[in-house]
């Protein structure tokens, strides 16, 4: 079968596959009864600074999620990026997640190392609004990951049972807009912080590594990070990013329970990861664990 045959042929039956094998025992013995679907780690509502997105109205970027199978998405805030009312960022998450996203949407609020009292925006978020999860956005933030906060930041994360999820970018750099001066955000003091504090639940988004891949190397071998694929560019790169597909780094792949579904919704199109994952020779139980496995177990059904 050519390229050509085998995708159009994994277009039309990806989800009549994926579905079935979502409700075999052993595949979903740990979420049985779950809803069968994507589980989206990364999504951000509110407006997008720098341009007009089509899908940034809460209600319909929901339906499109929806329309897509995804049953549930843990989202951030573009309004985290600048605002300095961190507080408000989140009040205002947690609103928008309550009247549009019930059921499907689950907050992830933001705290800023840089502003003062970041750890009453944590407490906050966790207490008040009942979040699951804290994103931070180094760079557009105004700190980078070698602030002295951070191990602080990720041992509170762990004592609370919070998750933490660090996105590494949210555009091309060649496209920011010119007066947006952003110092790359590196890896290494994140591991370094991780490796003090072991147990925690860290998921890195939007990540795609330096050219060597020495820093992804680093996440997966010396720490138990997760991350996302919607960094993952090129065809048939979650198969070789997993090992499995031709041209694959084999010496070090990304273990299979580390990786998570994410799009980057509504900056990218959710359409963009769903077909990632068709392109893929990915066998049921690896769709089974990045659509859906790996982060409910990373993440229970509150």
């Amino acid at each position: 079968m050519n390229s050509f045959d085998r995708r159009d042929f994994l277009k039309a039956s990806l989800f009549a596959g994926s579905a079935l094998a979502l409700a075999r025992p052993d595949l979903n013995a740990a979420s049985a009864g779950a809803p069968v679907g994507l589980v989206d780690t990364n999504i951000n509502l509110f407006e997008w600074p720098f341009r007009k997105l089509k899908y940034r109205d809460t209600a319909t970027l929901v339906a499109k999620l929806r329309k897509h199978r995804v049953v549930e998405a843990w989202a951030g805030s573009f309004e985290a990026l600048f605002h300095k009312d961190i507080n408000g960022v989140n009040e205002r998450l947690a609103a928008e997640c309550r009247a549009h996203g019930r059921g499907l949407l689950r907050p992830f609020g933001t705290v800023n190392l840089a502003w003062p009292d970041w750890e009453e925006d944590l407490r906050r978020l966790h207490e008040v609004f009942k979040m699951p999860g804290v994103r931070i956005y180094p760079g557009y933030q105004p700190f980078d990951l070698a602030h002295p906060d951070l191990t602080r930041l990720v041992a509170a994360v762990r004592d609370r049972g919070l998750v933490l999820q660090v996105v590494f970018g949210l555009e091309d750099t060649r496209v920011h807009h010119p007066d947006l001066t952003l110092v790359p955000v590196v890896a290494g003091p994140l591991v370094a912080a991780l490796k003090a504090v072991p147990n925690a639940r860290v998921q890195v988004l939007h990540f795609a590594g330096n050219v060597q891949g020495t820093d992804l190397h680093q996440l997966m071998t010396e720490t138990k990070a997760c991350i996302d694929l919607s960094r993952w560019e090129g065809n048939g790169m979650v198969g070789k990013m997993l090992g499995v597909a031709p041209a694959a780094n084999r010496a070090s792949p990304v273990p299979l329970d580390r990786v998570m579904f994410g799009s980057h919704a509504p900056y990218f199109p959710v359409e963009t990861a769903i077909l990632k994952l068709v392109e893929s020779p990915l066998d049921a139980s690896q769709l089974h664990a990045i659509m859906q496995g790996n982060a409910r177990k990373f993440l229970p059904v509150a």
